[in-house]
């Protein structure tokens, strides 16, 4: 298995699974998203005795203890989120008041 990242038992890894397919999803959803399978993603430290790979799988316990299943996405996933791009009208908001 060279090449492949293994997770060992215990690591920090995010599972994805479905919580509704498209046909279980409710009545009276735009049409995009009622073809879209309702997706959950969490992190949570993998349970069991052996290493697995992206794709695996497998329960991991999360922070506060609750067991999910589903397949792995990444291992030892991190926090990628911003604010959005810079607007240039809301830099200077507060330093226009003059005393």
């Amino acid at each position: 298995m060279s090449g492949v990242e293994l997770a060992r038992p215990g690591a920090w890894v995010e599972v994805e699974s479905t919580i509704l397919t498209p046909e279980q999803r409710a009545a009276g959803l735009p049409s995009d998203t009622a073809a879209t399978p309702l997706t959950q993603w969490v992190n949570g430290f993998l349970q069991g005795t052996a290493p697995a790979k992206v794709g695996d799988e497998v329960t991991v316990k999360s922070i506060i203890g609750r067991e999910h299943t589903g397949r792995i996405s990444r291992i030892n996933p991190s926090y990628h989120h911003s604010f959005g791009e810079t607007v240039d009208e809301i830099l200077t908001i507060g330093t226009e008041y003059e005393s």
